[in-house]
C-alpha cells in the first residue's frame, strides 16, 4: 500500500493506494476519528458487489452504518437523485455528529461530496472511488457538483474528504470500456504536467488497456501525486489547478449535446484533449507529431479522437454555458508540446473551432 498526502493545512489528508484495502475501511477511519454514525451512499451495482466488505469493516471498527442507494448512471447526476439523499438522511435522523461515505464511481463521488457539502451546512465525508476515473480524478481536490439540463457540473462545490481509499482490486469488475474512460485521464496528465510519465503511458499501452494491477498501480499513483500536487497550489481552481481542464471544455460540450450517460466522460475528453490539440498546433505551441502522438495513445487504449457530427453552433452554445466562462471569455488550456500547457482566453468560439472541426454552423 502507497499513501500520498493532499496537503491543505487543516484540510489535509491522506489517500491510501492499494490492492484489498475495501476489508480495512473501518480501521482507517477509526485512524481519523471519523464519526459514528455513517451514511454509506452507492448504487445498486456497486453495491452488490462491495458494500458487504465495507459495511463490515466498519461494524468491526465500532461505526454505525447505514447504506443509502441512488441510481446508477450519469443521467441520475441531477438536483432529483440528491434530494434522494438528502430525505434518506433526514429519515435516519442523521445529524452534525454523523458523516458520509461515496462508494462508487465519479457519479456517486460527486453527488455524495456535495450532499455532505450542503447538509446541515457542512458534514465530513471520505471517498471510496471503485472506477479507474473516480480512482485517479474525481476523488481527489474536493470538486462536487450535479449536472443541471444546461451544463455538465454546474451546481456545486469545493468540499475536501477526510480520507480517499483507492482499492484497485475494483477494476477486476470493470468492463472494458470503463477502464479506457478512466485512461484518459491518466492520459491527461501525461500531457499537462509530465512528459517522462507520457512515454511511459506510451511504452506500457498493452499492460494498461489489459488491466495489468502492477502497471495500473503506478499509473493510479503518478496520476493522484500530480493532482494533489496541483491542488495544493490551487486549490479553488484560481490558476494553475485549470490545468487539469485540458480537454474538458470541448469533452463537456459532446457529453451534454448526446444526453447525459451517452458518452463517457473520459471517452468525451479523449476527444476534447485531441481537438485542444489541434487548436493548440494551429496556434504554433506543438507540433503535429505531438497530436500524433495523442492520438495514437489514446485509440491504442480504445478511445474515440473524432468529434460526434453535431453543428458548430451547438457545440458553441454548449461551451458557452460552461462554467469555466468568466465574464463572457472561455478560458482554453492548450498544449505546449507534450508535458506542459498553457492559459488562453477565448472569445470568438465560433471562428477558433472553425478552422479545426469539419462541421457546419
Amino acid at each position: 500500500m502507497d499513501v500520498l498526502q493532499v496537503a491543505l493545512g487543516s484540510r489535509s489528508y491522506p489517500l491510501h493506494i492499494g490492492s484489498g484495502l475495501l476489508s480495512s475501511t473501518g480501521e482507517r477511519m477509526r485512524d481519523i476519528d471519523f464519526p459514528h454514525q455513517v451514511a454509506v451512499v452507492s448504487n445498486p451495482l456497486v453495491a452488490d458487489l462491495y458494500a458487504e466488505p465495507v459495511m463490515v469493516s466498519l461494524q468491526q471498527a465500532g461505526f454505525d452504518p447505514r447504506l443509502m442507494l441512488v441510481p446508477d448512471g450519469e443521467d441520475y447526476k441531477n438536483l432529483a437523485t440528491l434530494q434522494l439523499i438528502y430525505d434518506q438522511l433526514i429519515e435516519q435522523r442523521f445529524d452534525r455528529g454523523c458523516g458520509l461515505l461515496a462508494l462508487g464511481g465519479g457519479v456517486i463521488g460527486d453527488m455524495a461530496g456535495f450532499a455532505a457539502a450542503t447538509f446541515l451546512r457542512g458534514i465530513p465525508f471520505v471517498q471510496v472511488p471503485t472506477t479507474l476515473l473516480s480512482q485517479v480524478d474525481s476523488s481527489v481536490g474536493g470538486k462536487t457538483a450535479v449536472n443541471h439540463p444546461r451544463g455538465k457540473n454546474l451546481i456545486g462545490a469545493f468540499y475536501q474528504p477526510q480520507l480517499v481509499v483507492i482499492d484497485v482490486a475494483t477494476l477486476q469488475t470493470l468492463d472494458p470500456r470503463e477502464v479506457s474512460a478512466g485512461l484518459a485521464e491518466v492520459i491527461k496528465y501525461g500531457v499537462i504536467r509530465d512528459a517522462t510519465f507520457f512515454a511511459w503511458l506510451e511504452n506500457h499501452q498493452d499492460l494498461l488497456r489489459q488491466g495489468d494491477p502492477a502497471a495500473l498501480i503506478y499509473a493510479i499513483k503518478k496520476s493522484c501525486q500530480i493532482k494533489a500536487d496541483i491542488v495544493e497550489i490551487d486549490e479553488r481552481e484560481s490558476s494553475i489547478r485549470a490545468h487539469l481542464n485540458f480537454g474538458h471544455t470541448f469533452g463537456h460540450a459532446i457529453e451534454n449535446l448526446a444526453g447525459y450517460g451517452q458518452w463517457k466522460h473520459g471517452e468525451a475528453v479523449a476527444v476534447g484533449m485531441v481537438v485542444a490539440a489541434k487548436i493548440a498546433c494551429n496556434k504554433g505551441l506543438c507540433r503535429t507529431d505531438d497530436v500524433a502522438r495523442l492520438e495514437q495513445l489514446l485509440r491504442a487504449v480504445n478511445l474515440p479522437v473524432d468529434p460526434p457530427d453535431y453543428p458548430l453552433a451547438a457545440y458553441v452554445d454548449a461551451m458557452q454555458r460552461d462554467k469555466k466562462v468568466k465574464q463572457g471569455a472561455l478560458t482554453m488550456v492548450l498544449n505546449q508540446g507534450i508535458g506542459t500547457v498553457l492559459l488562453e482566453p477565448v472569445t470568438d468560439l465560433a471562428g477558433l473551432f472553425s478552422t479545426i472541426l469539419d462541421l457546419k454552423g
